[in-house]
């Protein structure tokens, strides 16, 4: 007898193998799908990962950036309190002097404020607390930045002000004094060029007239030949002169131990010009025929003459006395000392020699110092006159030997033939030129001053 199976029991295992066989069935559908329908799956499940990885990439690159703008910040907030704390710096400098006890007070706390901010930023960047607003810190720090900078440039404007202010005030000190010097220098000048170094001439009778006086108004007349020389030489340097050609047109081969010797030869050319006529009662001033008059009348008349003028404005004296002789030997040897040729080179024109010529006088400083010398030997020639001996004016000619009773040297050493000063023992001296006459009244001698050389050989005065 056959054994038949219950029918439930093979409807189990169907199902079990209709599931296992509808397992294998769909996987190797899906093996199979990949060849058509399946690329399309697969590239779908591959976008999604793309996105996903693009979404995270994303996310990665915006949080890097924000990284980088906080740090941006943090980097520009940083600056901008080192900058506060050099204007802070700068200000508790510039209240220390002067003395400034709110403004360092001020600055110091400023100081103490930012490095307390600055601290605080350290704090939070180390615990990563750091919640910054890129955009809104960077502008923030611009702005403290600029502010910094710009208190610093007034602090420092203020420095530089205060600086200008000291140096002002001791340009106006240093100023003052230079006034003062100068007033000082020109009472003194005064003092020795008119009333004071002529006080002994105010109670001075013609009886009681002596040599000594006469050598005191002569040196009170050099000082001013001296004075109008420098000038001249002055104007000339001005002017680019060579001085050197001009020295050796007054006095050829002259041989100098120092260059400042060289202004000896311009007083020599100034001094022989002036006195030359001095010998004559005139001044060699073409005038009317004098009045004849007793010796002692007319010694009292010069003597009156010499005590009216010596202390004179000489501009003065002329204006009133435009057709005085004093006028025409001040036009006279205007005309000799500066010639035309000179005056255009020192002024570029012929204008002061103009007005000298129609009669006038110049108003610069050059004439006015040439009036008052031309006064001043005026003066003298009016004393000269003014002695019952004759007064007499003389020079030394070149290669004279140097004798003491007629001549002094203006210089302390003599010069050797080479141009180097020397011992007098080493050799014999002789005149180089003459640059101040001598004068002779009755038997007294009064030096004639000269430059002096050395030389080896005798020669014959």
């Amino acid at each position: 007898m056959e054994t038949v199976k219950p029918k439930s029991a093979l409807n189990n295992r169907s199902k079990k193998l209709a599931k296992t066989f509808q397992k294998v069935i769909s996987l190797r559908s899906a093996t199979k799908l990949a060849s058509n329908n399946g690329i399309c799956m697969l590239n779908s499940h591959l976008k999604v990962k793309e996105d996903l990885f693009s979404d995270h990439q994303a996310k990665t690159h915006q949080g890097n950036g924000r990284n980088r703008a906080v740090m941006e910040a943090l980097i520009a907030r940083l600056f901008a309190g080192v900058t506060t704390i050099k204007a802070a710096y700068a200000e508790l400098q510039m209240a220390q002097h002067p003395y400034n006890n709110e403004s360092i007070q001020a600055a110091d706390q400023a100081v103490v404020d930012e490095l307390k901010a600055i601290s605080e930023l350290k704090r939070r960047f180390l615990k990563k607390e750091l919640d910054l607003s890129p955009q809104v810190t960077i502008m923030l720090a611009e702005i403290q930045e600029q502010q910094s900078l710009m208190k610093t440039y007034e602090i420092t404007i203020k420095r530089l002000e205060a600086e200008v202010d000291f140096k002002d005030s001791n340009v106006s000190s240093l100023r003052k004094h230079l006034d003062d010097c100068v007033s000082f220098n020109k009472t003194l000048e005064k003092k020795l060029n008119s009333s004071g170094s002529l006080s002994l001439f105010d109670n001075l009778t013609l009886s009681a007239l002596i040599p000594t006086h006469f050598v005191h108004f002569l040196h009170h007349t050099l000082r001013s030949v001296r004075s109008f020389s420098k000038l001249m030489m002055a104007e000339m340097e001005s002017a680019h002169w060579d001085l050197e050609a001009a020295v050796k047109f007054i006095h050829p081969n002259a041989v100098f131990a120092k260059p400042t010797h060289q202004s000896f030869a311009f007083e020599s050319f100034v001094c022989i010009t002036m006195f030359e006529g001095f010998n004559n009662p005139n001044f060699s001033v073409q005038e009317d025929p004098p009045q004849k008059h007793s010796l002692q009348h007319g010694q009292i008349l010069y003597f009156d003459k010499f005590k009216k003028l010596k202390s004179l404005n000489p501009k003065q004296y002329l204006t009133h006395n435009p057709n005085s002789s004093f006028s025409k030997f001040l036009k006279s040897k205007y005309l000799q000392v500066v010639h035309a040729k000179m005056e255009c080179s020192l002024f570029g024109n012929l204008n002061q020699r103009k007005v000298v010529n129609s009669g006038g006088y110049p108003d610069s400083a050059f004439f006015t110092a040439f009036a008052e010398m031309a006064k001043r030997v005026w003066t003298l020639h009016y004393l000269a006159l003014s002695f019952h001996d004759d007064v007499t004016v003389f020079q030394v000619k070149k290669n004279t030997r140097f004798s003491e009773v007629y001549m002094e040297s203006v210089t302390e050493e003599p010069v050797s033939a080479s141009g180097e000063s020397s011992d007098s023992n080493s050799g014999e001296l002789r005149v180089g030129f003459t640059v101040v006459p001598g004068f002779k009244i009755g038997k007294t001698v009064i030096q004639s001053q000269v430059y002096l050389s050395l030389v080896g050989t005798p020669a014959s005065s």
